[in-house]
C-alpha cells in the first residue's frame, strides 16, 4: 500500500452554543451547531516512533529574544496544540484498555493546524482533541466499537486531564457537526452514561452572524463563582439554570416551526440570565460590548460560548444586517455570515443513532 494512503486526516469544525449554555454543565439542554469556516484538522501519519508534532505557529519554542518571548506568553499564554494531542492519546488508549478493545502495536506522527480564531468562545482546543480522536479511530479501525454518544466524554476527559473547565455542549456538537439538539438531564446521564443527542436539519435555522474581536484582550477574567453556588443550592442559580435550559427545549421547538422571531427572543433572554448569573466583571467589557453593539440595531444576540465571540440573529432582514455590520466595523468588530457545517457523521453512525432514538 502507498504510504499517502497510510495518512489519516480528519477535521473537527468550530462551533457555535445558539441556545442553553451553560446549563450543560448543570445538567440541562443545548443547541448548537457548528460552523464551517472555522476548524482544526489533525493528520497521523504511521511512523517508527510515536511523534507528537509541534505547530511552527502555536507551539513556539524559539523567540527572538527575552522580551518576545514575555509578550507571546502574555497574548497567547502557554498552551499550544501539542498537551491536547498527548491528553487524548492518553484517554483513549486507556479507554481501550478499559473496555477490552485490542489496538495493534503501530506507531505514528500527530500533527495539527488550526484556523479558528483563538480565545474566541469557539471550542478551538476541544476541536484539535475532537479531530485527533477521529484520526485514531480510524487508524486503530476501531470506529466501530466506540459509540458516537460516548466519544464526546472521551474529549472532555482530555480536558479534564489538562485542568480545563467545560461541558458536554461543545464536544457534541464537534463530533456530530451540524446541527444538535441535547439533553443532559441527570436520569439520562445516570442511566445511559451520556446524554441524548438528536440531529437536526441545518435548514431550519435562520442567517445567523458571528462577531468577534480580531485581537481579544478582555475576555473576563475574574473567577465565577456560579458553580459553588449551584453547589452550595442557591435558589436564584438554580432556578435561572433551569431556565437556560428550558430556553433550548423552546428553541427546538422554535426552529422547527421556523418561528424566528420566538428564537430572535430566547437568545436575547439566554443572555440576559447569564449576565445575571455571573456579572459584568466575570463575563468582560469586551464580550459585553459586542451583544451591546448588536443590540444597538435591533438584533438578538448572545455568547457563543462563555464569552469571546458572539452570534447574532437579525429577525428584520437585510437592512438590519447592514446596520449590525456598519455597527460592528465602528466598534472595531469582525463580523461575518456563519456558513454552518454539514453532519459529520458516516451513513452506518447516523443510522445507528436513527435506531437508538426509536
Amino acid at each position: 500500500m502507498a504510504a499517502a494512503e497510510l495518512v489519516v486526516k480528519r477535521r473537527a469544525y468550530a462551533r457555535v452554543g445558539l441556545l442553553g449554555n451553560p446549563s450543560d454543565v448543570y445538567g440541562g439542554r443545548a443547541l448548537s451547531f457548528t460552523i464551517a469556516d472555522f476548524s482544526a484538522t489533525v493528520c497521523l501519519r504511521p511512523s517508527p516512533e510515536l511523534v507528537i508534532q509541534p505547530h511552527p505557529h502555536h507551539d513556539f519554542v524559539a523567540f527572538p529574544s527575552l522580551p518576545n518571548l514575555v509578550n507571546r506568553l502574555q497574548s497567547e499564554g502557554y498552551y499550544g496544540g501539542v498537551r491536547l494531542l498527548m491528553a487524548i492519546c492518553k484517554i483513549f488508549y486507556n479507554h481501550c484498555t478499559q473496555n477490552n478493545i485490542s489496538l495493534k502495536a503501530e506507531n505514528f506522527t500527530l500533527s495539527y493546524d488550526t484556523n479558528i480564531p483563538r480565545q474566541a468562545g469557539l471550542s478551538g482546543s476541544s476541536a484539535i482533541i475532537c479531530a485527533a480522536l477521529s484520526c485514531l479511530l480510524d487508524f486503530y479501525n476501531v470506529r466501530h466499537l466506540i459509540k458516537v454518544e460516548i466519544r464526546p466524554n472521551l474529549i472532555l476527559d482530555a480536558e479534564k486531564e489538562l485542568g480545563i473547565v467545560a461541558g458536554l455542549q461543545d464536544r457534541v456538537a464537534q463530533v456530530y457537526g451540524g446541527l444538535v439538539y441535547m439533553d443532559f438531564s441527570k436520569e439520562h446521564m445516570d442511566k445511559l452514561g451520556h446524554g441524548i443527542y438528536s440531529p437536526l436539519d441545518v435548514d431550519l435555522l435562520p442567517p445567523l452572524y458571528l462577531i468577534y474581536a480580531e485581537n481579544p484582550s478582555d475576555s473576563g477574567k475574574v473567577h465565577s463563582t456560579v458553580r459553588q453556588r449551584w453547589l452550595d443550592g442557591d435558589e436564584f442559580i438554580i432556578s435561572s439554570m433551569k431556565e437556560v435550559a428550558q430556553l433550548a427545549l423552546d428553541g427546538h421547538k422554535a426552529l422547527l416551526q421556523k418561528n424566528y422571531a420566538e428564537l430572535a427572543r430566547l437568545m436575547n433572554r439566554n443572555f440576559d440570565l447569564r449576565r445575571k448569573m455571573f456579572g459584568d466583571d466575570v463575563l468582560g467589557s469586551v464580550n459585553i460590548k459586542m451583544v451591546e453593539v448588536a443590540c444597538s440595531v435591533g438584533a438578538s444576540s448572545k455568547f457563543t460560548g462563555s464569552g469571546g465571540a458572539v452570534v447574532a440573529l437579525c429577525p428584520d432582514g437585510d437592512a438590519q444586517v447592514e446596520l449590525l455590520q456598519k455597527a460592528c466595523l465602528e466598534a472595531g468588530f469582525v463580523v461575518q455570515k456563519i456558513n454552518v457545517s454539514s453532519s459529520v457523521l458516516t451513513e452506518e453512525e447516523l443510522a445507528s443513532l436513527l435506531a437508538s432514538h426509536r
